[in-house]
This record gives structure tokens, sequence and C-alpha cells, in this order.
């Protein structure tokens, strides 16, 4: 409700949603983010496949264990060379000895974060992996009734950086607040994908309103998750691009709705 709202504000003005909501930039940086994988070999091929295709960033969803996770990680620095961003999102299967001792490892190996390691509200422990480690530690994604949970994990540096997006945090307006108080704070609020790409394109307005998000998240394999819009979501060396036109600036599928609609309230 609140989605379409800004929606059918940003029609009736006659702006693309980024333009009505502040646009602070009309391309934003893109990053492929797996799915668990076979194998840590499989990672490495990924990685290169959206490194050559001009990605400026991967992150891994390893599967939780420990051995295999490390060695998937240790491949794809390998395969991506030294100055290739990493990120890690292990998706909280951890004890925090052993979320600590891999965050020394993603050290070693020059990765850019280290998301969601324990569990979003495990505070105590995340607490202390924020202090002990230098590579940032970034959390929030899950936590009820944003922008007030984030503020205390902010100010309690329960994390380094914060994660938001608009099917879990209250839509585009939860996501803008949660995003303006990380910048008060000078920290960033980096936009998850929510999978299914018209609602990432929303996501993809609100991140070009937003100074303090590097990246646009997408789920590879990209051609995977292409369906519910009309058009693709442009992607061109390594950028998103946002629409022109007023709305979302990309109308949805109405026919592939409709064929897997099972109930209408």
């Amino acid at each position: 409700f609140d989605i379409n709202c800004w929606i059918l504000s940003s029609l009736q003005a006659g702006q693309p949603l980024y333009k009505y909501l502040g646009a602070y930039r009309d391309k934003v940086p893109i990053y492929g983010s797996s799915l668990v994988l076979k194998n840590p070999e499989a990672y490495a091929d990924e990685a290169k496949e959206y490194k050559k295709k001009g990605f400026k960033a991967y992150k891994l969803h390893p599967p939780g264990q420990y051995d295999f996770d490390l060695e998937a990680h240790k491949y794809v620095r390998e395969a991506v060379g030294a100055d290739f961003k990493l990120m890690s999102d292990p998706v909280a299967p951890y004890t925090f000895e052993q979320a600590l001792r891999f965050g020394r490892e993603l050290e070693k190996l020059n990765y850019y974060w280290y998301e969601e390691p324990l569990f979003d509200e495990n505070f105590h422990n995340l607490r202390e992996l924020t202090r002990i480690l230098d590579i940032p530690i970034i959390g929030t994604e899950v936590i009820a009734k944003h922008p007030y949970s984030v503020a205390e994990c902010i100010s309690t540096r329960v994390v380094d950086m914060v994660r938001a997006d608009v099917c879990m945090c209250g839509g585009v307006t939860g996501l803008m607040k949660t995003a303006r108080l990380a910048e008060s704070f000078g920290i960033q609020c980096e936009i998850t994908t929510s999978v299914y790409h018209p609602i990432d394109l929303v996501n993809l307005h609100c991140s070009a309103a937003i100074k303090n998000c590097e990246f646009f998240e997408v789920m590879v394999p990209f051609e995977y998750f292409k369906f519910g819009l009309k058009e693709d979501i442009k992607i061109e060396n390594g950028y998103a691009h946002l629409p022109t036109k007023p709305g979302l600036g990309i109308d949805l599928d109405w026919n592939f709705i409709d064929n897997h609609t099972f109930k209408i309230m």
C-alpha cells in the first residue's frame, strides 16, 4: 500500500519516482548476489562471469558449512583478482567463535563487507564482532519496525552499516527513513534485493535518491529473475540505469501477473 501510494503520487506529479523522492543520481553501480551453489568452484566461475559482464562487485551466499565456505571465498578471490570488490553473506549460520575466525579470514582476503554472520537480533555478539574486526559488519535487514529498531543498532554500534528494502522495512517510507537515519550518523544504508524485479525496480528508484547507498543488488543468474516487467531494468557498463518515464517508468507485465493469480481478495 505504501509503495503504491508513492507510485501514484509520482505519476500525478509527472516524475519518475526517484526524482519525486529527490534524485541524487540517474544510475547506480550494480553487484551480483549468488544463490547457494554446489561447490566452491561454481562460485569462482560465476564471479568471473559477472566481472566480465561489467558488474562492479559480487556477493557470496555460502551454504553455512565453515570449511566449504572458507574454500569458496578463497577460490573467488583468486578468480577475480585482488582489486575486485567481494562481499560475504553467510546468513547467520555460525557460532560467535566461528563468525570471528571467518571474519579474520575475510580480512586477509580483502573482502568489502561481512553481512549477517549472526542473527540480526544477536546484538551482544554482533557488537563484539563490530568491535574486534576491521571488516565492516552489515545487518538489520530482517529486524522489524524500521527505522526505530535500527536507531538502537546504529547508536550502540551493533553493526557498522545497515540494510533495508521496501519489502521488509515498511515500504518506500520505511526505507527512506532508515536511509536518512543512517546518513545522519554518517554510515551506509545498503539496499537489499527483493528478488522480484518489479519490487527491485522500486528499490532502484530509492537507491537513486540516497547518497549513502553504494550499490544496487540483484540476484544472479540475472536471467532467472527477469519476469514481472514488460521491459528489463537497463543494465549497462556495470550500472543499473533509471527509467525516465513517470512513476516506476517501466510497465508491469499484467499478462504474466494475471496468469499467475490464484485469487483476488
